[in-house]
């Protein structure tokens, strides 16, 4: 029986095949994200993973659907693995906001499902680390949504020659539009063909934002003019004022393709342009009207950063700490009458917090040795009677080979 296309098997380490992925890896990345949004003051929440179907067709239309993993239920509910957290966010922001002082700060880590192509960073189910201020309207909540974006990045170990975050503003793109005569409904239209300027041949970019009534050479041009608007300029120079500065820069080549975004939006991408986007986000301010059918009106903006990228760029990058078993003491059991005595050393240990292994069965004691070293314990530590018939427990330092009296 094989898993299916598109999802992981996550092995310990050592991994037994270049196709598996780490569980290591995982847990190395998820306490990172943990920690970085804690030191934020954000709070973690998590959501169902089976959701109404309607929560997604709600703001992104019928078309969606093709991409989603859902179905009819034995209640006869039409419901779809979520794949994405944002409208959980806010429809759980929407039932009980009245609760929480404003701004919501929270962060999950969800495990997201869409049925789509598999290709290079992107498969059929990943984890990603979400994080949504809530009830924030000023570009301060940007400015720290960033800065944890950025801090989250550096907490696993990239610097400003790694990666960059691209900032721009869906309100900048949307005055470029009305200026040159664009019409309210075709608006959406045009966001989506800028989204793809940097995937598509020139001769599809001009296409379509010929249909829109806009030209690739006027697009081009305020792309290239990058003038930073007063709201965007504020986010720099808070971000200038942390010493983040040299992580971002203005670039209007970024929109978002999501139909909810209505302010600043922002991608963080690898220097070097080996991936795709390591994240992505910015505000959906009428998002949660909209899931709340209008009788909650909150400002909100997040983001949302995948394990499948991240993890190949620390992979590629050479950024992975080595993984071990993480076995502190590996207990040697020589004398089976001292199994009993063994068994109280090691659950002593372990409520000390410590990591300690032993084996199951009566082994001779070079096998045990064998596999203290496997593991790659740190000590061996074995219990054992002194001349004056007392019990003592030798430790040897794996590393070293030298041996002490543990405790004394």
């Amino acid at each position: 029986m094989e898993r299916l296309p598109g999802f992981r098997d996550f092995y310990p380490e050592p991994l037994p095949h270049p196709d598996v992925a780490s569980a290591e890896t995982r847990r190395h990345i998820f306490e990172r994200w943990r920690a970085a949004a804690r030191r934020y003051a954000f709070q973690e929440y998590d959501g169902p993973p089976l959701e109404p179907l309607e929560l997604y067709t709600l703001k992104s239309g019928a078309e969606i659907v093709g991409q989603l993993y859902n179905f009819t239920d034995k209640g006869e509910r039409a419901v779809a693995l979520r794949p994405e957290m944002t409208p959980t966010l806010a429809r759980m922001a929407a039932a009980h906001e009245r609760n929480y002082k404003k701004p919501i700060k929270w962060f999950a880590i969800p495990q997201l499902f869409r049925y789509e192509r598999q290709q290079k960073g992107r498969l059929r189910e990943h984890f990603q680390f979400n994080a949504d201020i809530v009830g924030e309207a000023g570009p301060g909540a940007d400015s720290e949504l960033i800065a944890l974006l950025i801090d989250s990045l550096r907490a696993v170990g990239l610097g400003p020659d790694d990666f960059v975050v691209r900032l721009s503003s869906r309100n900048a793109w949307a005055a470029f539009f009305a200026q040159h005569g664009g019409k309210p409904d075709q608006e959406y239209a045009f966001y989506q063909t800028i989204d793809k300027l940097e995937r598509a041949s020139e001769q599809e970019s001009a296409a379509g934002l010929a249909a829109v009534g806009q030209s690739l050479a006027g697009v081009k041009a305020f792309i290239e003019a990058g003038k930073p608007t007063p709201e965007l300029e504020s986010i720099i120079q808070n971000l200038a004022a942390r010493g983040l500065g040299d992580f971002v820069r203005v670039d209007y080549n970024v929109i978002r393709g999501l139909a909810y975004y209505t302010g600043v939006v922002f991608e963080a991408f690898d220097k070097k342009g080996e991936f795709r986007a390591i994240a992505g986000g910015g505000r959906y301010d009428n998002l949660i009207k909209l899931i709340s059918g209008g009788k909650v009106d909150l400002p909100a903006l997040g983001f949302g950063m995948g394990d499948v990228v991240l993890g190949d760029l620390l992979k590629e990058r050479g950024k992975l700490p080595p993984f071990t078993s993480g076995v502190e003491y590996f207990c040697v059991i020589e004398d089976e009458e001292l199994r009993p005595a063994s068994l109280h050393l090691i659950e002593w240990l372990r409520e000390g917090g410590h990591s300690v292994d032993y084996s199951l069965a009566p082994q001779k004691p070079d096998k045990q040795f064998k596999r203290a070293l496997e593991l790659k314990a740190l000590w061996t530590i074995k219990l054992e009677r002194n001349a004056e018939g007392e019990l003592i427990a030798k430790r040897k330092d794996l590393a070293t080979r030298k041996e002490d009296i543990f405790g004394a």
